[in-house]
């Protein structure tokens, strides 16, 4: 994908609610392709093959263009949807859910199937702990050792992510601006080394972060 951002979920996770006497599971984990979706389902059909239902949802692609929603043999519109409309909601991209039940000998009606779905799959996302991927553009300074003291101040003072720094002949940096202002990025270390770096522009890549990163420039 070649969004500056998105939000997704940091790795997989599981939580279980207890709605009268029926167990609800919910597992989430975050997918990249299609298959990856599908194949998720497939193997927590697999893990609880002797549950009453395993119901799934997933929106997987840069415009959301892979959406699927399973009722699993629950009454149409009362587990899928609602699991589908929780990750649509949160707006959560790449992210597949599967909310397993086993059937405690409550009916719990459409409206009561609709909450315990829904309330499943959120249990299910928050285990799997919701992140922003960033796209960053890595680019390798090079420099006089007397730049390296404003450099590093001027880097943490902007909230510029940076790697290690590597010391020869002379220092290098490998900086991860976002994506989004590396232009602005390479044209201010330029100004502020007056123009004594040599500037290596790498292949862009997302990272995790906690919180979405403001700009820095």
């Amino acid at each position: 994908m070649n969004l500056p951002y998105y939000k997704t979920v940091r790795g997989y996770g599981e939580a279980e609610i207890v709605i009268k006497r029926s167990q609800f599971i919910g597992h989430a984990k975050p997918v990249e392709t299609e298959e990856e979706a599908v194949a998720f389902v497939e193997e927590m059909k697999q893990r609880h093959k002797q549950a009453t239902h395993n119901c799934s949802a997933y929106i997987v692609g840069e415009r959301d263009q892979h959406q699927k929603a399973s009722d699993d043999g629950e009454p149409s519109g009362t587990a899928g949807k609602p699991i589908l409309e929780v990750i649509k909601n949160r707006g959560l991209k790449n992210v597949a859910v599967v909310v397993t039940r086993y059937f405690g000998g409550i009916m719990l009606g459409a409206g009561g199937l609709v909450r315990a779905y829904t309330d499943g799959a959120v249990a299910g996302l928050a285990a799997a702990e919701e992140v922003y991927k960033v796209l960053h553009t890595p680019v390798r300074a090079t420099f006089d050792y007397s730049w390296l003291g404003t450099v590093e101040y001027e880097l943490r003072g902007r909230g510029v992510l940076f790697g290690d720094i590597e010391y020869a002949d002379k220092v290098t940096v490998r900086c991860l601006p976002n994506a989004s202002e590396s232009a602005r990025f390479i044209e201010w270390f330029t100004n502020l080394t007056a123009g004594q770096t040599e500037l290596q522009v790498g292949e862009s890549e997302y990272l995790e972060h906690s919180q979405l990163p403001s700009n820095s420039l």
